[in-house]
């Protein structure tokens, strides 16, 4: 028998539930089995360690270093973030041993003069001295200010709202997408652009850090080594937070956020590393400590606390009737890249009916979320890019087996289902691909005389790939060869979005340079989609 601690209470399993609850087709080895054990009972217990916590009574030096955040908001509540962490490149924050008693307050004004809220928490060593604030009982469509205390030491301010009630119809929503913010590429100037453009929140669609070692050569340069252990993670992404212009963006507004791949390592799919040779049962640990740290640095609701190397993140949010996000994970659940992960044409493997993105489970919830919902506008907030769009100039074809063309018919089911049960106003929200993208998505975007269902927008990346380009070399010829792309360049930045009942329009925010200060911000194009009228066009 074994013992693990759960979010709730400890809990009880012999070896054949556990194996039940890990075998995949075709069976796990004794070693693989093991390795989970070990990464799950690695998972720590969040029950509440208030009892006993002492705060230092003066910090020497200043504990929030890595500012505030908030996320996942609801109509009544909020995730509130923090992590002490006076000397936060260091694996331990520069924090002691012991659990710390941690104040939160919530404010309806920004002097902080009208409390609606207090509370304690308690930052654990645990979770790495984070702290994760599951406020409730908020007036809903509201802005919020709040902070933290711990001893002497105070945190920033930070600014936070509710969502409109679900049966509400409010009159727009503002909002941001976002990915792909590799430090070393470049600094994060497009977060100046974004805190002027009053959202209501940030859509992150994944690669929040680069899992990889420092290396000479870049505009900053990354602390130790490939990462693998949890104190790996944490000084990663303390890292990514020491950037001014990142913190300054989590405490202006809610985040949803989501990874893809580089949270853990790239172009992995599921279990499986894109290396070869790589021991499955080291390979399930480090998907455990990588888990485990992007929890503990994100403002995510319990729900989302990871079991060893599992962790939900697929979630849905109403901003009134007006849209409704569905949060995906096309990562942790997909097989195997078809044809060794390199581009090429639909072949038998890519079509092959077994191939999911999603999982069946995830697939469920989704197809499901989308046939209740009563959003005017129903946003899949996700990670690659589904447009199926051909690379090879000329008669060849050559799609990317990373993205969903790798699982061509759980995507065309997908389209198909939205056609066919006229989900009202799908728009896919992309990532991942460091470039810019507006694609109309038909079931099969190879048929270009089946009716338009929905558009998608790829974003950009913030610095990932430096320097980019408007004009790239051969975009005649792609925009010729895939009717389904209506835009694509290369810059870096990030899409801004305005939504109305009527019509949902996308502003591509460039910046001019990431290589150095001074970076000066254009959007360099617009698109809008009516309501009721599939299919994107430049404002």
């Amino acid at each position: 028998m074994f013992i693990f601690f759960t979010p709730e209470k400890p809990q009880v399993l012999d070896l054949d539930t556990l194996h039940k609850a890990i075998r995949h087709e075709g069976g796990v080895s004794r070693r693989l089995f093991l390795a989970y054990v070990s990464a799950l009972a690695s998972t720590p217990w969040l029950a509440d360690q208030a009892h006993g916590a002492q705060a230092p009574a003066k910090f020497q030096d200043d504990p929030f270093t890595l500012g505030v955040a908030s996320g996942d908001p609801d109509s009544t509540g909020v995730v509130l973030w923090t992590r002490l962490a006076p000397r936060p490149l260091d694996p331990d924050g520069g924090m002691p041993g012991g659990r710390v008693p941690v104040e939160w307050t919530v404010a309806d004004d920004e002097g902080m003069r009208s409390v609606v809220q207090h509370g304690t928490a308690t930052a654990s060593p645990l979770l790495g001295h984070t702290v994760h604030v599951e406020v409730d009982g908020l007036e809903p469509d509201r802005w919020y200010w709040y902070r933290f205390r711990a001893g002497d030491a105070e945190s920033p301010v930070g600014r936070t709202r509710t969502l409109p009630q679900p049966g509400a119809a409010p009159q727009q929503l503002r909002f941001a997408f976002a990915s792909c913010q590799h430090f070393e590429a470049g600094l994060f100037t497009a977060y100046q652009q974004m805190a002027q453009d009053n959202l209501d929140l940030v859509c992150f669609l994944g690669d929040y850090i680069y899992e990889g070692p420092g290396r000479e050569g870049g505009v900053r340069r990354h602390v130790g080594p490939k990462l693998t252990t949890v104190d790996d993670y944490r000084v990663r992404y303390s890292l990514y937070r020491t950037d001014p212009e990142l913190r300054r963006m989590h405490a202006l507004c809610p985040w949803f956020v989501t990874w893809d791949d580089h949270e853990f390592e790239n172009n992995y799919a599921d279990g499986i590393s894109e290396r070869r040779g790589v021991d499955p049962a080291r390979f399930l640990i480090h998907r455990g400590n990588a888990y485990r740290a992007y929890y503990e640095m994100m403002p995510l609701r319990r729900r989302s606390i990871p079991r060893g190397p599992d962790m939900q993140l697929y979630r849905k949010a109403s901003f009134g009737r007006l849209a409704e996000f569905l949060i995906l994970d096309t990562r942790q659940y997909r097989t195997d890249q078809p044809n060794n992960d390199t581009g090429s044409d639909l072949s038998a493997a890519a079509l092959d009916p077994n191939n999911t993105l999603l999982g069946a489970r995830q697939r469920k919830w989704l197809m499901s979320s989308l046939g209740e919902s009563r959003g005017v506008w129903n946003i899949l907030a996700q990670q690659v890019m589904m447009g199926m769009v051909d690379r090879a100039p000329g008669e060849d074809r050559r799609y990317s087996m990373d993205q969903w063309p790798s699982a061509a018919h759980e995507r065309m089911a997908l389209v198909k289902f939205l056609a066919e049960r006229r989900v009202a106003n799908p728009v896919v929200l992309t990532g991942d691909i460091h470039s810019n993208w507006v694609n109309d998505l038909r079931v099969d975007d190879r048929k270009p005389e089946l009716p338009v269902v929905a558009t998608e927008f790829v974003g950009t990346s913030i610095t990932s790939g430096g320097n980019g380009t408007a004009q790239p070399v051969g975009l005649a010829t792609l925009l010729a060869e895939n009717p389904c792309v209506r835009f694509h360049n290369r810059e870096r930045g990030y899409v801004r979005c305005i939504v109305t009942p009527a019509a949902w329009r996308s502003d591509y925010v460039v910046i001019d340079d990431v290589l150095k200060p001074g970076g000066k911000s254009t959007t360099r194009a617009s698109f809008v989609v009516e309501a009721g009228k599939p299919g994107a066009r430049p404002a």
